[in-house]
């Protein structure tokens, strides 16, 4: 179970880590911190530069300390929150990844939620530092806080599409984009 434990915190930990990376660098094929502002701003996120660097950090950090079993429940709550952020925004195109949808998300959430669950294991920096077992209810207010935090987050951050040059709003309302 240990060695099975380590290779899931591993490959889940290094993706999630990985995908942080893409968003602030040129590394494994991202385009740097101005492709991934403008990408948050292209998927109606307010924040452009912050929001880009605060999501990669949180993935880099989260996929880090998931890969080394280190405050194990913490990491995955993290891990949820900015994975489930993503799935928000891959939701309209469904559940397959071919189709962009929000399949990839939705496992490394769910693999994140079976971490805190069951532990790192002793092959971990949680067991070497005597953090190991954490108690049920640290998991559950993990699972529980990660996804909700990201689903909060894409509400407060998400910005109300614009109405194309030459149109007007409803109501009197302006369709002036947010400044970052």
């Amino acid at each position: 179970m240990d060695a099975g434990l380590l290779v899931l915190r591993v490959v889940a930990g290094l993706l999630v880590a990985g995908h942080g990376v893409q968003k602030v660098s040129f590394r494994l094929g991202g385009h740097g911190l101005a492709g991934g502002t403008e990408e948050f701003r292209h998927d109606g996120f307010r924040g452009g530069r912050l929001t880009a660097v605060a999501a990669g950090a949180g993935q880099i950090g989260s996929g880090l300390f998931l890969t080394a079993g280190l405050l194990t429940p913490l990491a995955a709550m993290a891990a949820m929150g900015v994975m489930t952020v993503a799935g928000t925004v891959k939701r309209p195109q469904g559940l397959w990844v071919q189709n962009d949808g929000y399949e990839y998300p939705l496992v490394l959430v769910v693999v994140s939620a079976a971490l805190a669950l069951t532990g790192p294991g002793r092959w971990s920096l949680d067991h070497a530092l005597g953090l190991a077992p954490w108690p049920v209810w640290v998991a559950l207010a993990a699972i529980v806080t990660g996804p909700v935090s990201g689903l909060l987050t894409r509400q407060v951050l998400h910005r109300a599409p614009t109405a194309p040059q030459g149109t007007t709003a409803p109501e009197g309302k302006s369709h002036a984009q947010p400044v970052d």
